[in-house]
């Protein structure tokens, strides 16, 4: 039988010295968080705060916040079709991305209280 006290091998996070689970394990892990941001091409913008939120990291409001902006902007951009609002779109997914991106890398940060 197992002990029912026992931490989950699931659950592998530091936890901060506030009490609040930690994103991220390492440095290593953190590049990569944040590159998933970019490197999908702001597709996966809204997946690190869902994660986060899962995990406890940030509260759950924020990661819909993100995620209704993407489908936001996905719906935009595919409700425009034409040759001018293709640069205001391009730029608007290029914000999306470094946002996504620098707010990723600031997860763990300590100096940052919104939706934590």
């Amino acid at each position: 039988m197992t002990n029912p006290y026992q931490q989950s091998p699931y659950v592998t996070a530091p936890v901060a010295p506030a009490g609040r689970p930690r994103m991220f394990n390492s440095t290593f892990a953190k590049v990569v968080w944040t590159l998933v941001p970019i490197l999908t091409i702001s597709i996966g913008a809204a997946v690190p705060f869902v994660v986060a939120a899962v995990k406890g990291v940030i509260k759950p409001w924020l990661a819909v916040a993100y995620v209704a902006v993407k489908v936001l902007l996905l719906g935009i951009s595919t409700a425009f079709t034409s040759d001018d609002e293709g640069s205001f779109i391009g730029m608007l997914l290029i914000f999306l991305i470094v946002a996504s991106a620098t707010h990723t890398a600031l997860l763990d940060n300590e100096r940052v209280r919104v939706g934590k």
